[in-house]
């Protein structure tokens, strides 16, 4: 299938609302996000399943059969009848058990993964890929953004129920979504500095900021966040108790996001908010290419070394969840022709 702009602005009432589905991976926050993202679009009563691998098994994914612990008729087993109507897989470790769940359940539970496999497309009823990624066929859905669980219905109920630190907040209310190094990104003291640089210059203009860190925050990029924004109205989230990004994101007027997360990115583009984009040193074929497709999109552009105008556009939220439901829906509905 080709790629997809995927814009909404509405999720109808899904015909799978409240069919029972397993969400299995190996426990990753960016998978888990991604299918609780079309979980939550489809409406579905989910379980999760944590795939826990151990010595040879390890090894052995996408390629390798499941585990002899996790297979149907053994006591505890991570896969046992009733078997339900999806289930969803993300990451190489799950591939296993979804097509054993094909295998077990005779074709009677509907199959997504997230992600290419890497084993081809015939795995499952349906894969979905993000562009950037290569994998295609006539089972496989292409978006632009990972699917997430922030529907407009969402974030409209969070602007309604801000906490009242956030309420307090003078306008602009800029969220700053922090990254850190991967694989693609290097993260230089420089480009601390050059983003540093930017939120200050941000603050000159009489901005508000809500910060929040990720897992992969380095504590230099943190602390230079933390000193260029100490002398506005901010919340920076210390990463104690519950995180209030969900809500950054609702109360948002524009959002700076760092470029290694895909997922970041485009829950930030899912507000319909203006979005800047920090770029820190190195990056990837891949990366380029997901941030130059949103650029044309008008979602984003590129954060400058110093703000002189925070620059106002527009563009329809972003929502890859919903496209994918869609094509669940269709697909079901033409195999099985019922939603029980």
């Amino acid at each position: 299938m080709q790629p997809q702009d995927q814009i909404e602005t509405n999720r109808p009432q899904s015909v799978l609302a409240g069919a029972r589905a397993w969400i299995i991976t190996d426990g990753k926050a960016g998978m888990v996000v991604q299918c609780k993202g079309v979980a939550d679009a489809l409406g579905l009563d989910y379980e999760m399943k944590c795939v826990k691998t151990r010595g040879i098994w390890r090894a052995l994914p996408p390629w390798g059969p499941v585990q002899p612990s996790d297979r149907p008729g053994r006591p505890g087993a991570l896969l046992s009848p009733p078997w339900p109507a999806i289930a969803i897989g993300s990451g190489r470790a799950s591939i296993p058990y979804i097509r054993a769940i094909r295998r077990y359940s005779e074709g009677a539970t509907f199959t997504l993964i997230l992600q290419d496999p890497r084993t081809g497309a015939g795995v499952a009823d349906l894969i979905w890929v993000p562009e950037h990624d290569r994998l295609r066929g006539s089972n496989v859905v292409v978006t632009v953004t990972s699917p997430h669980s922030y529907s407009p219905e969402r974030l409209a109920r969070l602007r309604r129920e801000l906490p009242p630190e956030i309420e307090a907040l003078p306008h602009p209310r800029v969220a700053v979504v922090l990254g850190g190094k991967n694989g693609s990104y290097k993260f230089t003291d420089a480009d601390d500095d050059r983003l540093a640089k930017a939120l200050e210059s941000i603050g000159r203009l009489g901005a508000s900021f809500m910060i929040t860190p990720s897992r992969r925050t380095h504590s230099r990029l943190l602390r230079v966040a933390d000193k260029a924004t100490q002398s506005r109205p901010r919340i920076l989230w210390d990463g104690t108790g519950e995180n209030p990004y969900p809500h950054f994101l609702a109360a948002a007027d524009w959002l700076v996001v760092t470029a290694d997360s895909v997922n970041m990115t485009g829950e930030a583009c899912a507000t319909g908010r203006p979005v800047y984009v920090f770029e820190p040193s190195r990056g990837s074929r891949k990366f380029r290419h997901f941030h130059q497709r949103l650029q044309g999109i008008g979602a984003t552009r590129p954060l400058p070394s110093v703000v002189e105008q925070l620059e106002s556009w527009s563009y329809a939220p972003i929502d890859s969840a919903a496209v994918i439901a869609r094509e669940v829906e269709r697909r079901y509905l033409l195999r099985f022709g019922r939603t029980d």
